[in-house]
């Protein structure tokens, strides 16, 4: 069977997986009979840690024999809960999955004291190493991991008790992992991290993520796309501002950790930006880029949420000018000051989620019909579907241009969920 790697959450969990397929591969996982099953798990919601555990049931009914190790942020956070389950032969923590011995803790390398849960201080990890991958699998683009971690202590969130303090891979070992990526044959390469524009303080000589965006454009000019994965706008450096107006190679999508657009529920988030920083920062990206497009994570029905707070929460979806949303309903988590906070009732919470996701597809359908009749370079990811520079999924017909392959293509409309176009060297024929 050899070892399958479970993945959940976000881009960085997906890069990491890689690492771990090959330290468990290195430690000989997959040479265990019955195989082995690693999941590597998300804790950002409550719903997130249930569905890891339904599939950690379901993969002991279909895989009896195999060995099924649990790692990542809920198993960092929740190490009991998943040593109390029965489907599972070992826990160990999110450090500790990136390497090749930690997989060797089971029984059946000769352990005599063997612990099931082996999951310690993610606090006393002081450093990111640069971990590198030559390939993503099943993947038309690459992730480059350059930070993890969070110093910020936003009060709804329990990401930094499974990612622990900040720290960011030297900016020389993220330029050899993209050029490397590169030289395999990777058009684009997204830079991920837990905190992303928090990179580079805990380096000598403090590099600022732009600095680090402007390094790798300039010295690895064989990559045609760099893109970000996240960003906390009110961390945006005078370099990263620069790269955005000057570096066309740096693609204009910027997806913000907004999280709210009330001042008064981003103050008891513990938050570090008004509402007006976000909408300045949209303008002023917006005004040096004007093929600009804005992501952003909304959270509906945080404690204390009133209709008026939530009000302008809809609000800030036109003001930002946002088209691609991500919509949180509020889940307490154990551990955070929110879940102490006094809640709302469940019912409102999905409410407002629910309008607050109809105001997000209102704003994806604007933005989609401002692209049509345009020309959009476009990252085949299969089957005809990819991604123009500002992440706007399209539907080109007749091409038959292979994963990896970028296409020029006009926007000739949309389907109501992507873009549709045809080839520009297609049209050029009629």
């Amino acid at each position: 069977m050899g070892v399958d790697i479970v993945t959940f959450g976000c881009r960085l969990n997906t890069y990491e997986s890689e690492v771990m397929r090959r330290e468990a591969a290195a430690a000989g996982l997959g040479e265990i009979e019955g195989g082995a099953i690693v999941f590597n798990t998300c804790a950002v919601t409550g719903e997130a840690v249930r569905q890891a555990k339904q599939a950690i049931r379901k993969a002991r009914r279909e895989n009896p024999d195999a060995r099924i190790i649990v790692t990542g942020c809920a198993a960092q956070t929740e190490p009991g809960s998943f040593g109390a389950m029965d489907e599972v032969d070992l826990v160990i923590g999110n450090d500790d999955k990136l390497k090749a011995q930690s997989y060797r803790a089971l029984p059946d390398f000769g352990v005599n004291d063997f612990e099931k849960v082996r999951v310690n201080d993610i606090f006393e990890v002081t450093e990111t190493a640069s971990h590198m991958v030559d390939a993503i699998e099943g993947r038309a683009r690459a992730f480059v991991q350059v930070q993890n971690g969070c110093d910020h202590r936003c009060t709804f969130c329990i990401i930094p008790y499974g990612r622990g303090n900040s720290r960011s891979v030297p900016m020389g070992a993220a330029v050899d992992q993209v050029r490397r990526l590169a030289a395999n044959g990777y058009r684009e390469v997204v830079l991920t991290g837990v905190d992303l524009t928090s990179y580079g303080p805990d380096l000598p000589g403090k590099p600022t993520l732009g600095r680090l965006v402007r390094t790798i454009l300039r010295e690895v000019p064989e990559l045609d796309r760099l893109r970000l994965s996240s960003i906390d706008s009110i961390e945006a450096d005078d370099d990263l501002t620069e790269a955005i107006a000057d570096e066309k190679r740096l693609m204009p999508h910027f997806h913000l950790s907004l999280q709210h657009g009330d001042n008064l529920i981003l103050k008891r988030m513990k938050r570090r930006h008004a509402r007006e920083d976000s909408i300045r920062f949209c303008e002023e990206v917006r005004r040096l880029r004007p093929d600009a497009a804005f992501g952003a994570d909304i959270i509906a029905g945080f404690p204390t949420e009133t209709e008026e707070h939530f009000a302008n929460s809809l609000r800030i979806v036109e003001e930002c000018g946002l088209a691609h949303i991500h919509v949180f309903p509020f889940s307490p988590r154990d551990g955070t000051p929110a879940a102490r906070m006094p809640q709302l009732p469940r019912e409102v919470v999905r409410e407002r989620a629910k309008r607050l996701r109809e105001a997000a597809e209102s704003a994806w359908l604007r933005h989609m019909e401002s692209l049509v009749g345009t020309r959009q370079d476009v990252l085949i990811e299969r089957d005809a579907l990819g991604r123009a520079p500002d992440f706007s999924l399209v539907e080109i017909a007749g091409t038959d241009a292979r994963p990896g392959d970028i296409v020029q293509a006009v926007i000739a409309g949309h389907d109501g969920t992507k873009l549709t176009a045809k080839p520009a060297f297609a049209l050029a024929a009629e």
